[in-house]
Parts: structure tokens; C-alpha cells; sequence
């Protein structure tokens, strides 16, 4: 069973930077979507950002031009740089991976457990 780890998040003050990882203890041999979610308390869960298999990305019009995703296929780990945080970027950040591990296995859905994110002075 692949597990996702994230790692990166922490207190940063306003105007700060941050960089999440997000590491998958297998491969996948299909890569549908990589993305970063977040959830703030009393609200629902978003897109942060994604990233698609054909390296296609897409970015919540709260972060366009702060955060950048990336990938790297050999390290199997999937990245969201964060620039000029503001405190309304607080939440707990989700790295979520769409693909296959086997070609005998259909796509699935994994996410990892979370990182806290806080900005504030």
C-alpha cells in the first residue's frame, strides 16, 4: 500500500516562504493528478494547486503567482513551493496523488496526512 508523507509546514511570518514535500513510499507506473489541497477550521477542503501527468498545472486564484507545484518522477515526490504567505493561508495542507501502481490495478485515490501551515506575525 503507498503511503504519502508530507513534510515542509511550520509558523512563517506574513510575506514568508515555505516549501511542502510530499514523498510516496512506492512508484506509480500512471500518474493521473498530483495535487495540494488545504482545509482551514470551519471550512471545506480546496485545490490548491495540481498538477496532471502531462505536467499540465492549475492554481486556486487565491495563490495564482505566490505558489509553484512541481514534480519529480524519479524521487517519486510531488512539491509546493509557497511564496509571499499571507495569514489567510493558514491551514493544514494535503498532498493528494490519482494514479495506478500496477497496470493490473485500476486508479486510486491517496492522500497523505497532513501538514500545518500557519502564518502569523
Amino acid at each position: 500500500q503507498v503511503q504519502l508523507v508530507e513534510s515542509g509546514g511550520g509558523l512563517v511570518q506574513p510575506g514568508g516562504s515555505l516549501r511542502l514535500s510530499c514523498a510516496s513510499s512506492g512508484s506509480f507506473v500512471v500518474i493521473t493528478f498530483m495535487g495540494w489541497y488545504r482545509q482551514a477550521p470551519g471550512k471545506e477542503r480546496e485545490l490548491v494547486a495540481g498538477i496532471t501527468g502531462g505536467r499540465s498545472t492549475n492554481y486556486a486564484e487565491s495563490v495564482k503567482g505566490r505558489f509553484t507545484i512541481s514534480r519529480d518522477n524519479a524521487k517519486n515526490t510531488v512539491y509546493l513551493q509557497m511564496n509571499s504567505l499571507k495569514p489567510e493561508d493558514t491551514a493544514v495542507y494535503y498532498c493528494n496523488v490519482m494514479g495506478r501502481t500496477d497496470l493490473s490495478q485500476p486508479t486510486r485515490n491517496y492522500w497523505g496526512q497532513g501538514t500545518q501551515v500557519t502564518v502569523s506575525s
